[in-house]
């Protein structure tokens, strides 16, 4: 078994090689700027294509500038990308496929996924790059552009047997000959150059189709951070640790598993049974965006809530984010304890971040609708986070019952409290 190289040419005329084997549902993998070789890949990413060629009907291609493909084409920008995709996906005639993203190609594919939900029906990031602001400060990628500055031979071979392939030297050997087949170093720096403008923070949670997150934990380029935010940002979506180096052994069986158990194009539903509501809110949120500047503010407010969703998915919560908010978070637990010590948590975040959050909880049945929810529990738990003072949580006594013997917190009465839009008063406790 052996790939078929075929060409596809973009809407602005650049050729693009890609390559196709085996049978099965369609899967295309995109590339890496600057690391594909239509026809290398197949033996340096042989635990890769291999077994998903057993499985999938596998495509994967060089984008332009690299490989097979364009040569002179060197345009690397996240737009340029999604052209050499489209071009694929219009040749090789599939309507709806499993698409794949491995590192800096992790923005094309996120904007096309977001772009083309109907044609996705799962979505899969490994190790992905989420934006420049967080990659440019790792000691790795200053290494690297230093080097490449310098002479590429020296960058090819460290990248591929210290960044990359360590502590396999002959894989890195053998990976530093295939990134010198893939492309020259004009080029390299022109990924390097276009990957300052790469950021799809605000794309993440705007994803709709189920999407699997892979991370290496021993990748020195894309921290394990990186992958669990962007986990943590991407509605239902599912986290998998790996120790693979480079290789990547163990990624065909978690895709696989991926595929066989999702339901294509349906985002993970909300957990059933109990649910916990949590709100949680900026305080003071106008005063700090006139002290700090709308910018510096909506930095901030960015980076608070990535931690804040990966908190809540650390606590096996679920983002409701089908609700605006404004500066807020809203999430369900099915356990009132984990509940308890994810706003804790979020609590502690906002404080590091200067950001205080006014933050409540109340428990009760709700109206699910996709990833939305209604009913009177919603509104209590809502009007019981404006209760709160800065860096407090607060709870409902149903709250204080379902958690009081297993959070290992314990419970101030604040007494009853007449909540706004709500019949009755509501007994309240301060969590410490």
């Amino acid at each position: 078994m052996e790939p078929r190289i075929q060409y596809a040419k973009t809407s602005d005329g650049v050729d693009i090689a890609y390559a196709e084997v085996g049978t099965g549902p369609p899967l295309i993998a995109v590339p890496p700027p600057g690391f594909t070789h239509a026809e290398l890949s197949w033996q340096v990413y042989e635990t890769i294509y291999h077994p998903l060629a057993s499985k999938f009907r596998t495509i994967w291609y060089d984008g332009r500038g690299t490989g097979l493909s364009d040569r002179d084409a060197i345009d690397f920008s996240i737009d340029a990308m999604v052209r050499d995709l489209e071009a694929v996906v219009a040749r090789t005639g599939v309507s709806s496929f499993v698409l794949a993203s491995w590192t800096t190609s992790a923005p094309a594919g996120v904007v096309y996924t977001a772009a083309h939900p109907e044609r996705v029906t799962q979505f899969v990031l490994c190790d992905p790059f989420i934006s420049f602001a967080e990659f440019s400060q790792i000691p790795a990628y200053r290494a690297a552009v230093a080097l490449l500055e310098m002479d590429w031979l020296l960058y090819t071979e460290t990248f591929g047997q210290v960044l990359w392939g360590y502590p396999d030297a002959e894989f890195g050997r053998m990976f530093g000959e295939f990134m010198r087949a893939c492309t020259e170093a004009e080029a390299h720096r022109a990924v390097w150059k276009a990957m300052e403008d790469y950021d799809i923070r605000d794309l993440l949670p705007k994803l709709a189709v189920p999407t699997l997150v892979v991370h290496n934990k021993n990748n020195r380029l894309f921290p394990l951070a990186t992958g669990r935010r962007a986990a943590a940002s991407i509605p239902g979506s599912r986290l998998a640790l790996i120790d693979d180096i480079a290789l990547y052994e163990t990624v065909p069986g978690l895709i696989e598993s991926f595929v066989l158990e999702s339901e294509p194009g349906v985002a993970a539903a909300a957990p059933s049974g109990m649910t916990a509501i949590f709100f949680a809110d900026i305080a003071n949120s106008t005063a700090l965006t006139e002290r700090l500047g709308d910018k510096a503010f909506r930095e901030k407010a960015r980076d608070l809530d990535i931690s804040l969703r990966a908190i809540i998915r650390d606590h096996s919560g679920t983002c409701i984010d089908a609700k605006t908010l404004g500066d807020g978070v809203l999430a369900t637990f099915a356990s009132a304890a984990q509940a308890v010590e994810a706003a804790i948590a979020c609590g502690s975040a906002g404080d590091e971040l200067g950001l205080p959050l006014h933050l409540g909880l109340h428990a009760g049945d709700v109206i699910r609708e996709e990833n939305n929810v209604f009913g009177g529990a919603v509104n209590v738990a809502a009007r019981i986070s404006g209760l709160s003072s800065p860096g407090e949580v607060l709870v409902s006594d149903t709250v204080r019952s379902l958690a009081r013997t297993s959070a290992g917190v314990t419970f101030e009465d604040r007494g009853e409290q007449a909540l706004k839009g709500v019949g009755e008063a509501i007994r309240v406790y301060r969590v410490s």
